[in-house]
């Protein structure tokens, strides 16, 4: 815990190193700024709430994380989850689940869960992402288009619902802002300039509204400042607040009613499964994202301790009105391109953010909302990885491609709860029947390793683990052990674990022998599972129950017995 920080204190930075971090962490926080407001607002909130959690987290998750590199705040993968807790719980019931999902996350790091990102199978964190996507890109079409649409809640097919049957409200102006940042974000990566695109793109789009709105009569789209506003010192202001983060309690916050939500038992229950899903994901994003930033950028993280930061972070930051953060892998990509090798780079990001929201509110509040909703169209669609979700449909087993397309559709047409509960569901199931199939029993040949075996006595051959998913398929072929045989041996050499379903059906079988009058000898077996057998009343009695450590000595043993 908090290895970040000890390290960078005590390894000495030289300037050079300082000023380079310095340099990256002003890098990122130009990519950040806008990032932060856009999936604010895609998550349902005003965008100052994401620069807070941009500024809070971003600071908190890197002094105290396993990874010197990442780069955390809000993020997409979230949204497909805090936007209905939003509509249905406000802004209060959002800043109550991240700071639960804190919790959880802590509790992982301390249970040793780091490597939690090793047992997801890749074809449900394919199937995730693409469906997070496709819900991103499809609530934008909103704004894209400028559509005057009543209500927008609901799931994913009435939303769709609620846009097509909108689409004669469509605006040219707003249409024609949002394609011109589209362009400028799809075309600006060929230059090849160090100049973030979406920066670029924001730009252009904000100075054409404001060009068309001077020089062409009726010409208007929506702002920021122009759909948000906010009160300080019971005077309305518009777009975002001029303020730092305030500390207030989260259950102060208003809920969807517009009244403080309150802080009780009901409440918590109600919001814990969104907080687990939070949690779920932030933790997969984070190692994820540390991971790849290991393989870029040389060095290596603790995954407990990532864990541990994520949840501080996620802890803190509601306090201060910041949604849920993890670490996202386009700015951490970004900040190890730029130099970044310490956590001062992440700290330097949030300290650009906050000086970006003294200085510069007024500016950003001419943002218009069509051009926030091209940039989270590409922001989509990067998320998606469309390719590696084709290549994965064509070329995966069979079974990954049903669990692909399982978590696809859970995530869009359900929510993304549903979808990680079934995903990690399925993942469990195929990792069981995966295991089974590598568990063997079968009979073996009388003449065996120069020993003719007597009639009276069957040798079995069983491999690999035994567990409640495998021990009955291994051992159901000793349930059909011929009348004449008199002495069953159990070659356990290669078996590499015994579970109580295991243990249960050993049980089962020793009566069934011990009730036809027939021996048993267990060859090869670990000391540490002959144990669990003692322990279970499965010991050696003279004429009945008989372990030997090789296989010679069992097949002794066994002609001795009958």
């Amino acid at each position: 815990m908090f290895s970040a920080l000890k390290k960078s204190v005590h390894s000495k930075p030289r300037f050079p190193e300082i000023q380079a971090n310095v340099l990256a962490g002003l890098t990122v926080g130009v990519i950040a700024l806008p990032l932060s407001m856009a999936l604010a607002i895609a998550s349902g909130v005003a965008p100052q709430y994401g620069l807070y959690t941009a500024i809070v987290a971003g600071i908190v998750i890197a002094l105290s994380g396993g990874s010197k590199v990442n780069i955390s705040g809000p993020t997409a993968a979230f949204v497909v989850v805090l936007l209905p807790i939003v509509q249905q719980y406000g802004l209060g019931g959002l800043l109550m689940s991240g700071l639960m999902a804190g919790l959880i996350l802590v509790l992982m790091g301390v249970g040793k869960l780091g490597r939690l990102i090793e047992i997801v199978p890749y074809p449900v964190t394919v199937g995730f992402t693409a469906g997070i996507g496709v819900v991103i890109a499809t609530f934008q079409v909103k704004d894209f288009l400028g559509l005057h649409v009543e209500a927008t809640d609901g799931h994913y097919l009435d939303r769709v619902w609620l846009i097509v049957q909108a689409l004669s409200s469509i605006r040219w102006q707003e249409t024609l802002i949002a394609l011109l940042t589209l362009g400028v974000l799809l075309l600006w990566p060929r230059l090849r300039s160090r100049i973030p695109g979406h920066l670029v793109a924001l730009l252009v789009g904000s100075l054409a509204a404001w060009l068309l709105a001077q020089l062409v009569p009726g010409f208007s789209v929506a702002t920021i400042g122009s759909r948000f506003s906010f009160e300080l010192g019971g005077v309305t202001g518009s777009g975002i607040p001029p303020l730092l983060p305030a500390f207030d309690w989260p259950w102060h916050l208003p809920g969807a009613d517009g009244q403080p939500i309150g802080f009780s038992f009901d409440l918590v229950r109600e919001l814990l499964p969104a907080a687990i899903t939070i949690a779920i994901l932030g933790a997969l994003e984070s190692l994820l994202c540390a991971v790849v930033a290991d393989g870029m950028s040389g060095k290596k993280h603790n995954p407990n301790d990532e864990l541990i930061g994520q949840g501080i972070g996620n802890l803190v930051a509601p306090f201060f009105g910041a949604i849920p953060a993890t670490a996202a892998i386009a700015r951490t990509t970004a900040n190890i391109k730029s130099g970044g090798s310490l956590p001062l780079a992440s700290v330097v990001h949030a300290l650009f953010i906050l000086v970006s929201i003294l200085l510069l509110a007024p500016i950003l509040s001419y943002i218009p909302m069509a051009s926030m909703a091209a940039l989270l169209m590409m922001v989509a669609w990067n998320m998606s990885e469309a390719r590696h979700f084709i290549r994965t449909a064509k070329v995966a087993p069979r079974d990954d491609v049903v669990v692909l397309l399982i978590c696809f559709s859970l995530t869009v047409l359900f929510d993304m709860t549903l979808a990680v509960a079934v995903g990690m569901g399925l993942a469990a199931m195929l990792f069981i029947k995966r295991s089974i199939r590598l568990t063997q029993s079968a009979t073996v040949e009388r003449d065996h390793a120069g020993y003719e075996l007597p009639a009276s006595v069957t040798l079995y051959d069983i491999n690999g683990p035994l567990f409640f998913g495998s021990a009955q398929k291994a051992l159901k072929t000793l349930s059909e052990v011929r009348p004449e045989v008199r002495v069953v041996v159990l070659d356990m050499t290669e078996v590499t674990m015994l579970d109580m379903s295991a243990i249960i059906a050993m049980e089962s079988i020793r009566n069934d022998l011990q009730a036809r009058g027939t021996g048993m000898v267990i060859n090869g077996l670990q000391s540490r599972m002959i144990l669990k057998l003692r322990r279970a009343g499965i010991r050696k009695q003279s004429g009945r129950i008989a372990f030997s450590r090789t296989l010679e000595e069992g097949l002794a043993k066994a002609q001795a017995m009958h």
